[in-house]
């Protein structure tokens, strides 16, 4: 059994202009970050935007552009992934990562910090739940969600009211953390076929 601390990658999915995803994504990642049993990396999808067509050899420019998020992903422990919620579903930019890999999800836990207005981004998590499970990723059930996400954060980033949010927080890391261990230990002793 290792001691080593799980890596996380927090994922913040909208690449929308205005978008209040980094504002939700660095707050996720600070309670991470308070943590000694995790190392945090942030993937910021508006810094890796991929192509819409899908390719088994991808050009020279789309291989640079894999080349800068794809082993992240396979170094990830867990995720966590940051959503608001688009027309009742998550951000195509999402859906454009999670095709262009397939092996990099494959055993491994996958959160949700979801945001919008009435319903919190709740909708975008349950679509993601089968998308994940179809690339044989294990998504735990408990979710942090804001509802009408810009009404809970004040000018420093964080929730106006950290209480809720903070706690929400610990179960869903509490739960990665539990599936991540057991999970890299079992990719380890036995590697994973899909």
């Amino acid at each position: 059994m290792s001691n080593e601390p799980l890596r996380l990658a927090v994922i913040v999915s909208s690449m929308r202009e205005g978008r209040f995803g980094p504002v939700v994504g660095e707050w996720f990642a600070g309670q991470a970050r308070e943590r000694g049993d995790l190392t945090v990396d942030v993937i910021d999808l508006a810094d890796h935007e991929l192509p819409a067509a899908l390719s088994h050899n991808p050009s020279p420019e789309v291989a640079e552009a894999l080349s800068k998020v794809s082993p992240r992903l396979a170094e990830a422990d867990a995720f966590v992934v940051v959503t608001p919620e688009y027309n009742r579903s998550f951000p195509a930019s999402l859906k454009h990562l999670i095709d262009w890999h397939y092996t990099q999800w494959r055993a491994k836990p996958v959160g949700f910090v979801s945001y919008g207005g009435l319903s919190g981004g709740l909708r975008a998590v349950e679509q993601l739940r089968p998308v994940y499970a179809e690339m044989h990723a294990v998504t735990v059930r408990d979710v942090v969600s804001f509802h009408t996400a810009w009404e809970r954060f004040g000018e420093d980033g964080n929730p106006v009211d950290e209480t809720g949010p903070a706690g929400a927080a610990k179960v869903l890391l509490d739960q990665l953390a539990w599936w991540g261990t057991v999970l890299r230990e079992g990719r380890t002793k036995r590697p994973y076929q899909a």
